[in-house]
């Protein structure tokens, strides 16, 4: 049931498959659609974009997504959650995108209550989609952030919200544990690979079983939705999305 996915990195950031590779990579998983979500210019570490490349990105996308006739290619970013909660980019740079993945990359020693606030309020903006790795944990590398995830979870459902399962190996995060309350909110999921390399979309599969295992069902899950329904739903404001 799974037809396409959304938070996927090439070589303009820190990935390490170009973007023609990546979508090689997707069409030949049988994919309908594929995501590029590189990461923005506060995350220097990985290259993030400014806003030059990325709208530069933005055209190259919406260029070779023209010339395919068997899968649809989004023009996204991963754009870092700042430590008072606003956005690496402005709302005119992020109005111009088809989705954008909200993420913590740094700041990772706040007290349980700001961080939680941050989160908030970066779900609050209209131009955010998803919520990527809800925890920031590392597996067996670093310990998740203190946030509160009933918090969240209620703030997903009256924004509208998407929650990443980000089933990179290292991620698995949102923890299996907090889907069903997820989804008894009737919050979202996007299964999302966090892909740097074409290998990486083969996380897929595990975020399938991860999400087998918090109770999801195919109707809970945001890339379970054919390809014309995910372009009605992607055009659709997100305060009156379903």
């Amino acid at each position: 049931n799974l037809r396409g996915t959304f938070h996927n990195h090439t070589t303009e950031s820190d990935g390490r498959s170009t973007l023609a590779e990546m979508v090689e990579a997707a069409r030949e998983l049988g994919l309908s659609y594929l995501g590029i979500s590189d990461h923005s210019k506060s995350s220097f570490q990985a290259n993030g974009l400014d806003e030059i490349r990325l709208l530069e990105q933005l055209n190259t996308i919406r260029t070779l997504d023209s010339q395919l006739d068997d899968l649809d290619l989004y023009a996204g970013n991963e754009v870092d959650i700042l430590r008072d909660g606003t956005l690496d980019f402005d709302d005119d740079i992020l109005s111009q995108l088809d989705y954008v993945v909200a993420s913590i990359h740094a700041s990772f020693s706040l007290s349980e209550s700001d961080m939680t606030a941050r989160i908030i309020r970066a779900m609050e903006n209209p131009h955010v989609t998803m919520l990527g790795h809800l925890s920031g944990r590392l597996l067996l590398r670093r310990e998740p952030y203190a946030v509160n995830h009933e918090k969240i979870i209620d703030c997903a459902a009256e924004t509208r919200t998407v929650i990443e399962l980000n089933c990179s190996s290292q991620r698995m995060d949102m923890d299996w544990s907090w889907w069903r309350r997820a989804r008894d909110k009737g919050v979202k999921c996007s299964i999302n690979p966090d892909a740097h390399h074409v290998d990486g979309l083969q996380n897929l599969h595990f975020g399938i079983r991860i999400a087998r295992k918090g109770w999801l069902r195919r109707q809970d899950v945001l890339n379970c939705l054919g390809a014309s329904e995910l372009r009605e739903w992607l055009k659709t404001p997100k305060d009156q999305r379903p």
